[in-house]
């Protein structure tokens, strides 16, 4: 299954290093492929490195895009930790 989702980032330091963990400790949860998108740039959702590159900063709008047995679980869990302003990551 192939699902996809977006989120405005809302907390004031943007997709920084401690945000970028969250969603990748959050995405090795699931067995769905994952990719993330901001503007023209499409990266691997499983990369903290990769995920950095984005550059993503207060009100830039992610993109997610997964496909497995368990894509729609990992979308909506992302969309919530990113509509959280990463809650607890700083």
């Amino acid at each position: 299954m192939r699902v996809e989702g977006e989120a405005v980032i809302s907390n004031e330091s943007g997709l920084h290093a401690r945000p970028c963990h969250a969603m990748v400790a959050l995405a090795l949860e699931h067995a769905s492929g994952l990719q993330v998108s901001c503007g023209e740039r499409e990266v691997n959702g499983k990369s903290i490195l990769e995920l950095m590159t984005l550059g993503a900063s207060k009100g830039m709008t992610l993109s997610f895009c997964a496909e497995g047995s368990d894509a729609e679980a990992l979308v909506a869990a992302l969309v919530s930790l990113v509509e959280s302003g990463f809650s607890g990551t700083s």
